[in-house]
């Protein structure tokens, strides 16, 4: 356990160096949201995604920091999903590990701009590796059949849609009528929503180390099979979350 520790922490400090290093400066204009996006980037947070990227590299018998931009990048798109996961019009979410979320700290405005540019710059890092693969598996992983896919479904168990203006208006479930979601439905939600970027985090490791088809699929079943996990165990952990989406009895089963 304490070589586990000290491999998580080693990891998760070269993957903030190198964040910082790639990132623009609070002092590059347009400052507010270089400021923005760098306070969604490091408000916390344990760089699992990343670190998974890196291990699944080293898993399959590569060294060195090459896998770096690439493991930055899954943690860039990872930071975008959340800002905008936790914007009014998705979970309507003020915090976000303890501290005044993207949208709070700054306005809806700048925080969805925030994580635009940080998608975008995701992307930008993984252009400048020259894997096409890895880029294309990660567009795949975070579009429609993916994590945002994964983002309506959530939606549509949890909210109540109805027109404002020409688009949806959610109306949060801790805020309406709670609904119990049905198995299948959450086995998509917490799936694509959850596992698409746990598993495209050890994909891509392995894709960039070129590993054969049959590793990167067992790569990818792991990644997936623990981002599942690590969501239930989260939300179990916030149990009145946990009743709110899955039900008392599935509390007490």
């Amino acid at each position: 356990m304490t070589d586990i520790r000290k491999y998580l922490d080693i990891k998760k400090k070269a993957i903030n160096k190198a964040l910082d290093k790639y990132l623009p400066s609070r002092e590059t204009v347009p400052k507010v949201i270089h400021r923005a996006m760098r306070y969604a980037v490091f408000s916390g947070g344990k760089r699992i995604r990343p670190i998974l990227t890196i291990a699944s590299f080293e898993a399959c018998g590569k060294k060195g920091d090459s896998i770096v931009p690439i493991a930055c990048a899954v943690e860039l798109i990872h930071t975008y999903t959340l800002i905008h996961d936790d914007m009014p019009c998705m979970d309507n979410d003020d915090l976000r590990r303890g501290k005044s979320n993207c949208h709070k700290k700054f306005n809806e405005a700048i925080a969805l701009l925030a994580g635009d540019a940080l998608l975008t710059f995701g992307f930008q890092l993984l252009s400048d590796s020259g894997n096409i693969e890895i880029a294309r598996e990660v567009s795949r992983a975070v579009g429609s059949q993916g994590t945002i896919g994964g983002q309506v479904v959530d939606i549509d168990l949890h909210s109540a849609l109805r027109p404002c203006s020409g688009q949806a208006k959610r109306t949060p479930y801790h805020e309406g009528t709670e609904q119990v979601a049905h198995s299948a439905e959450l086995d998509y939600v917490v799936s694509n929503k959850t596992g698409a970027l746990f598993r495209i985090a050890c994909e891509a490791g392995a894709i960039f180390s070129n590993a054969g088809k049959k590793k990167i699929k067992a790569l990818g079943d792991f990644g997936k099979n623990f981002g599942v996990t690590f969501q239930l165990v989260d939300d179990l952990i916030d149990k009145d979350g946990y009743i709110k989406v899955y039900g008392a009895d599935h509390v007490e089963k």
